[in-house]
């Protein structure tokens, strides 16, 4: 964290005064943190994110067909390279503030191989791809992007259906980089080797 952003908070004379509204702001929202972990059930997508639980409509069937697709093909390339584990719709990503669904994860084998077949959250991945949909661009693009970012996921995808594009993000000394934006070519992995999509079949 840059220390400049926090200078104003830090040389107040209220400083301890802000700290205890700081601490009492931390131990609700972890409270209500506790509280979505015991009442989230297996049936309804939810993350949360910032000290808000979110719930998440039904996805649309372009959505589901460009995922269905994209999981078809990288869970038949990682298993048969057994190069780790994927994840996705309903795998609890858990980062340092909120809890995450992302709409596709990867962890790598190094990480993924102390994996039980009774887990139900996940540490940080090594990839993830969010499809975006007009209710959760602005986090996709925003906290989570910083969030993401922040934790060390090494690859992220962004992928448009209104412009079927795909942006593709990948993490260097600590920050994003777009490396590309396709509406057509062919779109390689950095983390998951050999693994590369035709874009405009992902949206065919």
């Amino acid at each position: 964290m840059n220390r400049a952003l926090l200078e104003p908070i830090l040389y107040s004379t209220n400083f301890p005064e802000m700290l205890e509204v700081l601490n009492r702001a931390w131990e609700n929202e972890q409270r209500r943190r506790h509280e979505f972990w015991a009442d989230i059930s297996d049936d309804v997508k939810a993350e949360f994110i910032a000290g808000e639980a979110l719930y998440h409509t039904p996805v649309t069937k372009r959505h589901n067909r460009i995922s269905l697709w994209l999981i078809v093909q990288l869970d038949t390339h990682i298993e048969q390279h057994s190069l780790g584990y994927l994840g996705f719709e309903k795998v609890m990503c858990r980062f340092t503030r909120n809890d995450y669904e992302p709409d596709i994860c990867f962890w790598t084998h190094e990480k993924s191989q102390s994996f039980t077949p009774e887990q139900t959250v996940f540490p940080v991945p090594d990839f993830i791809v969010e499809i975006l949909s007009p209710s959760t661009e602005g986090r996709d693009r925003g906290v989570k992007f910083e969030d993401y970012e922040s934790h060390g996921v090494s690859e992220y995808w962004i992928i448009d259906p209104e412009e079927e594009t795909i942006e593709q993000y990948v993490l260097r000394e600590g920050k994003y980089h777009l490396s590309q934006k396709l509406k057509s070519g062919i779109l390689a992995s950095g983390v998951i080797a050999g693994f590369s999509v035709a874009v405009e079949a992902i949206f065919g």
